[in-house]
């Protein structure tokens, strides 16, 4: 029921030895949920493809009656002082419901967007559905994988907003810096079958997997049979002129399922992202999306389109370099300052994408006080890294991001935060 299609794949060139180039014919039905292989298409939703048909005559959807609708026109002005004007044909369609994988248009841009920027091995055989920010398509993703019990591989630390997300489901986590290797793992049907990486500018740590070992990792997902979840919202934020690749651009067999994001670069209220994946994957998210917020935003997805239509796929990754120059200018203004004030008091290494700084304070054994109470009594605002680790721990560790502050307020904060080390290491 859950295969993707046997659609041979060109291989991967070379340096790509340590995985299988040979695509076979991937089974999902082995990683989908319980609760996600009982969901159903809406039989409403399943109405909208016929209602476009030419003659056809609709009593059977529920759609509003456009002629209610308050908004006859939108335009707006980029920074550029460039100003779009979204045609009025356009704009109907962003106001009424529309496709659950999103509005077409766009849909197809975002496909040529993947087909040029990561080249997947088998070219357009795969789907889109955008969401209402990647969060959303990858809460669904969760939902479509893990039931109560099971066990998700995962970088340690690891994004606090998906952990939130997941401790509830009650699946357990496999720090993939554990010592116990999937090779070793005691009981077979125990094992996890998904692995859920945040591979660029990861967030808390800034760091980024380098294109070995990502090579190395896929090799471990075609060995043991795991499904990647890549979620890569600081993909286009990589510093300098190059992008490492992604899991996508070497997935071979159909085992990636890819989240991006628009809203670090574009804009994080719009809320639009999109997964990129097998057909039979994106499906099963699709129909959670069917049964829940129907599409994502209309008119989000229409403001988000007009640009993207405007710029150009050239245009697009020329904002995006400019978008990723920015954040590397505030990340070496933010290691002067460390350098300059906590030489000696933490450690820490420079992050080569994304905003986010992952720092070790010495003398500290347990971050969280310290940041919580005296932190605050300092006006500087950080995360404890213990809301980091899947698995609960003490850790000296401290999140900082750079996005916003202005270089004179991050050297203020990071000599408040010297003080405050100071003070620890003296009691």
């Amino acid at each position: 029921m859950f295969r993707a299609s046997s659609t041979a794949c060109t291989t991967l060139g070379k340096g790509s030895s340590n995985f299988t180039t040979k695509r076979f014919l991937m089974d999902y039905s082995r990683f989908i949920s319980p609760k996600s292989a009982r969901r159903q298409p809406s039989a409403i939703r399943q109405l909208a493809p016929l209602m476009a048909l030419p003659g056809m005559i609709s009593l059977g959807g529920g759609n509003p009656h456009p002629n209610t609708f308050p908004y006859v026109g939108l335009s707006f002005r980029l920074r550029s002082g460039e100003e779009i004007d979204v045609p009025e044909s356009e704009l109907a369609a962003a106001l009424q419901y529309s496709p659950t994988n999103g509005i077409p248009a766009l849909v197809k841009w975002l496909k040529d967007l993947q087909l040029q920027e990561h080249k997947p091995p088998c070219g357009d055989d795969f789907d889109v559905c955008v969401g209402n920010g990647s969060q959303d398509v990858l809460t669904k993703a969760f939902d479509m994988l893990l039931s109560e019990g099971d066990t998700l591989l995962c970088e340690s630390p690891a994004y606090v907003g998906s952990l939130a997300y997941l401790r509830p489901l009650g699946c357990r986590f496999a720090e993939t810096r554990s010592r116990r290797s999937l090779a070793n793992w005691g009981d077979a049907a125990t094992r996890p079958k998904v692995l859920y990486s945040v591979p660029i500018g990861g967030n808390p740590t800034g760091c980024s997997t380098t294109l070995a070992r990502k090579k190395q990792i896929y090799a471990l997902a075609q060995r043991f049979d795991l499904l990647i979840l890549e979620d890569d919202p600081y993909y286009y934020l990589q510093f300098g002129d190059t992008r490492t690749p992604s899991y996508f651009s070497m997935d071979v067999d159909g085992r990636v399922l890819r989240f991006d994001s628009f809203s670090k670069i574009l804009s994080a209220g719009v809320r639009v992202g999109w997964v990129t994946g097998p057909k039979a994957l994106v499906e099963r998210i699709a129909l959670h999306s069917q049964a829940s917020i129907l599409h994502a935003s209309g008119m989000s997805q229409m403001l988000v389109y007009k640009v993207l239509e405007h710029w150009g796929i050239d245009g697009f990754l020329k904002h995006t370099a400019g978008v990723s120059a920015f954040y590397e200018e505030k990340g070496n203004a933010f290691m002067k300052s460390a350098e300059k004030h906590l030489k000696g008091l933490a450690e820490w290494v420079q992050p080569n994408a994304g905003m986010f700084v992952w720092i070790k304070l010495l003398g500290v054994t347990d971050s969280a006080s310290l940041i919580k109470t005296k932190a605050m009594e300092k006006k500087v605002l950080m995360v404890p890294g213990f809301e980091f680790f899947p698995n609960p721990r003490t850790t000296p560790y401290v999140r900082a991001s750079f996005s916003t502050a202005t270089a004179e307020d991050i050297d203020v904060a990071l000599s408040r935060l010297a003080e405050i080390i100071r003070e620890e290491q003296n009691q």
